[in-house]
Formats: structure tokens, sequence, C-alpha cells
């Protein structure tokens, strides 16, 4: 992940090698060489994700790309590189602090295990309605998570009522019902424990106002003060990620073209599913910059 980037663009590998120095060990031998159950730690997995997308875009402005985006957002963790990208974190002081969040949440998941499974093919509405039954039923938490796009959302919360849910899913003829590989219930109460460490490693973070607006996945809508983003940051932790409110409200505003910056495409992928209208293009690799400024 982001190897090609950093044998590429001296910009990208110079970015890998200060990851390594403000972490203490090699994150970039993590990227380009695994082992994959070491990278896929949610410990690790944070800090990976957010250096390869900086490395990602500072390749593409490298390049000759100067177009002001009118808003920044991302999908959970991706949304520290979109406050990055604005200039509200340094690059150090956002890293520092995914990879603080990423050792939290893996906290949170030994103190109160639990699950994440993607719902395809229900309405929003129906799912959030199996997550109250379950939790009713005694089960544990269930909550719906993440809203990606329309007719696909992401639950979590403790296995039981994970596996629960999933029962009721099926029987409610969703498309899929399946656990992801992950180890951690992100987006709901059972990160409540560590919120208030979080709070603390958040409050001695330098924050600047954001240079473009920043959408966040609480409220769908930017955040306008510093104060709106350390209650974002930590609310982030138990709350949904509104991805599908969030890209529909910027349409709204006017956004034709949505790039998303890092070493996947899945939000391409969702925003389609949103709004077939919209262009959207993918940087991830040397190949996808070239074709993108070509």
């Amino acid at each position: 992940m982001g190897q090609t980037l950093a044998e590429r663009f001296p910009v990208a590998r110079e970015l890998f090698a200060q990851a390594d120095e403000v972490l203490g060990f090699s994150l970039s031998k993590f990227c380009f060489e695994g082992p994959e159950e070491e990278l896929n730690d949610t410990f690790n997995t944070q800090p990976a994700l957010f250096v390869t997308s900086m490395a990602a875009l500072a390749a593409l402005r490298e390049q000759g790309f100067e177009v002001r985006p009118a808003y920044v957002a991302g999908h959970s963790m991706g949304e520290y590189s979109a406050y990055a990208a604005a200039n509200a974190l340094s690059f150090e002081d956002g890293l520092r602090l995914v990879r603080e969040r990423g050792r939290l949440m893996k906290k949170a998941g030994e103190i109160n295990p639990g699950s994440m499974a993607a719902i395809i093919g229900l309405d929003d509405d129906v799912v959030a309605k199996i997550c109250q039954d379950v939790t009713a039923e005694g089960k544990g938490v269930l909550q719906l998570a993440n809203y990606n796009s329309p007719g696909q959302v992401v639950i979590s919360g403790h296995h039981a009522a994970v596996e629960r849910g999933l029962e009721l899913a099926q029987a409610a003829k969703a498309k899929r019902a399946r656990k992801l590989p992950i180890s951690i219930a992100s987006h709901s109460e059972l990160m409540r424990v560590i919120t208030d460490e979080f709070r603390e490693a958040v409050d001695k973070t330098q924050l600047n106002l954001p240079d473009i607006p920043v959408v966040a996945n609480v409220t769908a809508r930017p955040l306008d003060s510093l104060a709106a983003i350390r209650a974002e940051m930590e609310g982030q932790l138990t709350s949904s990620v509104r991805w599908t409110d969030s890209v529909r409200w910027m349409v709204t505003q006017g956004i034709t073209d949505f790039i998303e910056i890092g070493p996947k495409d899945v939000l391409t992928g969702l925003i389609r599913r949103i709004d077939q209208g919209v262009n959207r293009y993918n940087i991830g690799t040397p190949e996808d910059i070239e074709a993108f400024l070509s």
C-alpha cells in the first residue's frame, strides 16, 4: 500500500520517511511489505491509511494539480485526512492523533468485544428498526454505524447482537447480510469507554480553523469552529457515519465532481450509488494521477 507512490514521487517518499520518524517504527515497511495481519490491526491500519492518503494528495499536488476544492470530507478515519488536507491539522499532529485513536479503539474492543456487519438491500429505516428490536431483546448493543449509500449500511455492536441482527436482516429479505473482518464495534456505544481518553488527546492537539470547509460525519454539515471539530472527533467514535447525507448535501451545494484520495476506490463506488449524475475520480497510484491529469 503506497509503495508505488513512494517509488515514483519524492514528496510521497518523504512523507513515509517522516511518518516512520514520528512514530518511532517503520510504518512504511508495514504498508509496503506487510504482514497483512499486522497491517489490519486498527492500531496500524489507521496511521497507514492516513499516511498513504496524504502521500497520494502530496504527489497529486506536486504534479501540478492546484484546484481548490469547495469542500473536503472523509469516511470515518478518513475524516482525519480531510482535516489535514484542509490544514486544520498538521501532518505530524494528524498522524499522532490517528495512531492514538487506533490504540484506544483497539483497547475499547478488548474491554467491550464486538463486531460489525454489512446489510445490503434493505431500507435504512428497516435496519434501524432491526437494531432497536435486537437491543430491546437484551442481546446487547446494536447500532446502525454507517449509512454508506442507499440500501447499503453497516451495523455494529456486541457479537450476539450482530449475529441476531444478521438473522433478522436475512428474514427481512436483505440481498446480502454478512459480518465484516473487523474485530471492534466502531461507531457504537461500545467505544464509549475510551471517549474520555481520546478527548484528552484531542485537547492536547493543535487544531486550526480549516482553509476548506470539512463536512462532518456526525452532522453531514460543515464544521464551523474549533469546538465543533473537537466535538466531532469525540462524537464520531460512538455516532453513525452519515456518508449518504454528506454526499447529498454537497450535491445540493452545487458539487459536481468528487475526487477520492487514498489507496482504494470504495468511496468512489458509494458516491456512484448515491448520485449517478456527478463525476467521480479516485487517486491512489501513480497511474491514477497520470490518468486524472491527462
